[in-house]
């Protein structure tokens, strides 16, 4: 069933698909993100267990203008995965941008559904290995009957990942979200409502706090479609961390990473020893909690989750056949980028946090290639010298450092 709010929202996405994107720009990159990067999916959901020759059906619920979908699908392709991906949503304008997309790019594996994620239970649809639904259940009318849906179709051993708002590094959002509903009343129409939000962001105060707020640029560089979504969207609800754990647990989901497990740690913001007792005596959801509150720059959650009753996947990094795999960065730059005192510095929007790893890091990172295993990266640096247990004490800390910033992880068996 729809209510007046959905048939906003439906003729928004329609005048003003989201995210902006032109197909004549796949030529120059390709947009790449979390969640369902196939590496992470690789890891995050099946521990990197699940062999590579297995066949991968993927959803993209809530497709929008395609990103996930074109990730996904290039991706796969480039690794020559079979399987495929569906990608569903209700808007006509974002079906035709996404379709432009795969065009362009002469993708063959993609399925065009069109239609609501909500329909899903009676949709024939699936089962489906992997689903993705980022940015979409904050602007249900009842989240938990979308986790619902979604989990009627999960295949068994499958898992998610999914994107929903949060409220600290939103700041400025829904101030400006309850002055564009004084000013342009959401009877209007989409384009009249666009003016005027057009011109109250010509006007803003220096004391609005999203004017300070420099975690995401939407209303900046996200054209007419970025500006509406953040701050004329009909319906747009914020978790934190407890609220979205919540969310997942009643629905019998449990989380296998919040990403990028760094950024849930209140330690490295805290080195304090007295203080470290205290975070020491926290259970993991208030140690999450305490850290997005402290940080305050977390504009949404990002999770990977399976159902909690499927038996927990124990990737071990220190396996002699592990293939360890890097995820969009380069091993020698990263072993360039490790300053005197041994510290890798990482910016997580704005936070800015020294990641400390063992001397012979350096060593190691350069032979990571996606396709030699540990037990023969630890046999070309012990003919180079490297005693096999030193290589093994800093593997395992450099694997421990750099899997909790989502840059290095295990690759799927052949």
């Amino acid at each position: 069933m729809t209510d007046a709010t959905d048939q906003r929202l439906a003729g928004q996405y329609e005048a003003y698909p989201y995210p902006k994107r032109d197909p004549r720009e796949e030529a120059k990159r390709l947009v790449v993100g979390s969640p369902s990067h196939i590496r992470e999916i690789d890891y995050w959901v099946f521990g990197a267990a699940r062999p590579v020759s297995r066949p991968l059906n993927a959803l993209v619920a809530g497709g929008g203008t395609g990103d996930a979908t074109i990730m996904l699908a290039q991706q796969m392709t480039n690794l020559g995965r079979t399987g495929q991906v569906t990608w569903l949503d209700r808007s006509a304008a974002a079906l035709a941008i996404a379709q432009g997309r795969a065009t362009a790019r002469d993708l063959t594996n993609i399925v065009w559904e069109q239609r609501s994620l909500l329909d899903l239970p009676e949709s024939g649809l699936g089962p489906f290995d992997y689903i993705d639904c980022c940015g979409v259940l904050h602007h249900l009318p009842d989240p938990a009957v979308g986790l619902r849906a979604l989990l009627s179709v999960l295949a068994p051993g499958g898992g998610m990942g999914l994107m929903v708002y949060a409220p600290h590094g939103r700041t400025g959002v829904y101030m400006m979200q309850d002055v564009l509903r004084r000013l342009a009343p959401e009877d209007e129409t989409p384009q009249q409502r666009l003016d005027v939000a057009r011109r109250v962001m010509k006007h803003l105060p220096e004391t609005q706090w999203l004017r300070r707020n420099h975690i995401f640029d939407d209303h900046i560089n996200g054209g007419d479609a970025g500006l509406y979504d953040l701050l004329l969207n009909p319906r747009d609800r914020a978790y934190t961390v407890p609220e979205f754990s919540d969310l997942l647990r009643a629905a019998g989901l449990r989380v296998t990473c919040w990403v990028e497990p760094l950024r849930y740690d209140p330690v490295p913001m805290l080195p304090d020893p007295r203080l470290r007792a205290r975070l020491d005596a926290m259970e993991p959801t208030q140690r999450a909690a305490l850290a997005e509150a402290l940080a305050g720059n977390m504009a949404v959650h990002i999770v990977y989750c399976v159902r909690a009753d499927d038996p927990p996947h124990q990737p071990d990094p220190a396996a002699e056949t592990a293939v360890p795999v890097f995820r969009e960065v380069n091993g020698e730059a990263l072993a360039r980028g490790i300053r005197p005192d041994g510290t890798l510095p990482v910016i997580l929007d704005g936070l800015r946090v020294a990641v400390a790893l063992p001397p012979l890091a350096t060593a190691i990172l350069p032979l990571i290639d996606g396709q030699r295993s540990v037990g023969q990266i630890g046999a070309i640096l012990a003919a180079r010298g490297m005693k096999p247990d030193a290589f093994a004490k800093a593997w395992q800390q450099t694997f421990a450092a750099l899997v909790r910033i989502n840059r290095l992880l295990l690759a799927a068996p052949v």
